[in-house]
């Protein structure tokens, strides 16, 4: 006799039973059942997805506030040199990168539910910090190092923002049927995202509300810096409510700890993670450090079109908008012609790119450096989605050639899922090691400016360190290349396994 599978109210419905613990706890998931997901199981996890994709989007704005606020502080009267405004820009992305790893096991450790209420509320403190602290007339009053310090311990603040990524992509993971999986996660990152460009678009408008629109075109000119915080806390209020109110927990999200320790010794976890620094490293990191990079580069075009100085922070808009879509364009088009080509494709582009970007610098074209830009977010969200893709294809083949029966797939599936875990979490450091090496090549630039005597002496040897960037530029060129020789070497190129490397080349990759 075939038993009853169809799922009961109380399966589904974690209002409905007794609570053996505190909160909306389900003790049976089994999305993979037919009849069990369009018996309920549907509805669930699709309320549980859009609670979290917004949590997420949230996550990601106020991630990279601070390459927003970062150029605005001259109108609050706060001068820092280039090399001191990328720390405020990179401290969040380093912090963000490193809180994915705890991230990650928080959802099985405490629930869903409890871990996106609780990383939601989190968004609460720097989004005050920034409201109260920033436009403080105390800290104007202050010494410069104490406001460097000061500026730099609330941008760090913001990297709570970065982590939402890696525990909501492993809570949805949960709810989601294989067959739906991908697409659900796609959505859920692509939600995340867009956070980065709703946060480019929207706040630079909302910083000056009330600011007449002649006084806007004027260097310095006033702003509300404290506008830039608050506008989040109803949104951040929404979310935090939403997670505790309707969001629910599984009981058997729970970590395979031993899977993690399993995919830490396939070399293969390491390769795909540094080719994802390439990808979604350079999404993010060009996301917080572009508007910056423009600013210092570009101050003759700037001075001649106002509204683009004024407005610079929403031109990443453009590149965060284009690399979200993007993504999961790369994931279907490496459906199609494999992930391993995907990628190959997207760092062989992203170096020509970066050359013409070089071009633009060295013969001052914004248009030729803004366009070469362009460019590399559309391939860099592209390859998030075609790296993403290689993993599960890289681990099913490992699984076949251990074995064919169920438990090694099976061992083999679980050691792809924390693999996506591990590469989520050191891809976002590439955001930080851009920034770093922005930072590094500025450092020339931002000391011939301070030993300028007047403010007309700066902007004119500002003017001549203006190819700053460029040191930087070549650096990302060498990276991109060596990333395609490594995904060629691995994963297209046939060639017989080693004991270090065991090789899966092959068009499926």
């Amino acid at each position: 006799m075939t038993p009853d599978t169809t799922p009961t109210p109380d399966a589904i419905d974690p209002t409905s039973r007794p609570a053996a613990r505190r909160g909306r706890w389900i003790d049976h998931w089994d999305p993979d059942d037919r009849e069990f997901w369009d018996g309920g199981g549907r509805r669930i996890a699709r309320r549980n997805l859009a609670l979290s994709i917004f949590a997420e989007h949230i996550g990601f704005s106020i991630w990279v506030l601070w390459g927003i606020v970062a150029l605005n502080l001259g109108n609050v009267g706060i001068e820092l040199s280039l090399s001191e405004t990328f720390w405020l820009t990179a401290l969040p992305n380093l912090v963000g990168a490193f809180l994915r790893i705890p991230y990650t096991f928080a959802v099985p450790r405490f629930g869903g539910r409890a871990w996106t209420t609780f990383s939601a509320g989190l968004l609460f403190i720097p989004a005050l910090l920034l409201a109260i602290v920033v436009p403080s007339g105390w800290l104007a009053d202050r010494s410069h190092d104490t406001q460097l310090l000061v500026l730099m311990a609330c941008a760090a603040t913001a990297g709570f923002g970065g982590g939402n990524f890696s525990s909501s992509m492993a809570n949805i993971s949960y709810f989601y049927p294989e067959r739906h999986k991908g697409a659900a996660l796609g959505l859920n990152a692509a939600g995340g995202n867009l956070g980065v460009a709703v946060a480019q678009l929207l706040v630079p408008l909302v910083i000056i509300v009330g600011v007449p629109a002649a006084a806007v075109e004027v260097t310095p000119h006033e702003v509300h810096l404290a506008y830039a915080g608050l506008m989040w806390i109803p949104l951040i209020t929404i979310a935090t409510l939403g997670a505790w109110l309707r969001m629910d927990s599984l009981s058997q999200a729970r970590s395979d700890r031993r899977s993690y320790v399993a995919a830490a010794r396939q070399p293969h976890a390491w390769i795909v993670s540094v080719l994802y620094i390439g990808t979604f490293g350079s999404f993010i990191g060009y996301s917080f450090a572009l508007p910056l990079v423009i600013k210092s580069t570009f101050p003759e075009f700037l001075a001649g079109h106002p509204f683009i100085a004024t407005y610079l922070a929403g031109l990443g808009f453009v590149g965060a908008l284009i690399g979200s879509i993007a993504r999961p364009l790369g994931g279907w088009l490496a459906d199609r012609v494999g992930g391993a080509r995907v990628t190959l494709g997207c760092f062989v582009g992203m170096a020509v790119a970066t050359l013409v970007a070089i071009v633009g610098v060295e013969q001052r074209s914004f248009a030729t450096f803004f366009g070469a830009y362009a460019v590399i977010f559309l391939l860099a969200g592209a390859g998030n989605g075609s790296t993403y893709r290689m993993i599960p294809a890289i681990f099913a083949t490992l699984g076949r050639r251990r074995g064919d029966d169920e438990a090694t797939r099976l061992d083999f599936k679980r050691q792809a899922a924390a693999v996506i875990g591990i590469a989520g979490a050191i891809g976002a450091f590439g955001g930080f090691l851009i920034q770093l090496a922005f930072r590094q090549a500025s450092l020339g630039a931002s000391q011939a400016v301070a030993a300028a005597s007047t403010p007309a002496e700066r902007v004119r040897v500002a003017a001549e360190h203006a190819d700053w960037s460029t040191g930087a530029l070549w650096a990302f060129l060498g990276a991109y290349l060596v990333m395609a020789l490594m995904t060629w070497a691995f994963y297209l190129r046939r060639a017989p396994s080693s004991r270090l490397v065991p090789s899966v080349a092959g068009a499926s990759i």
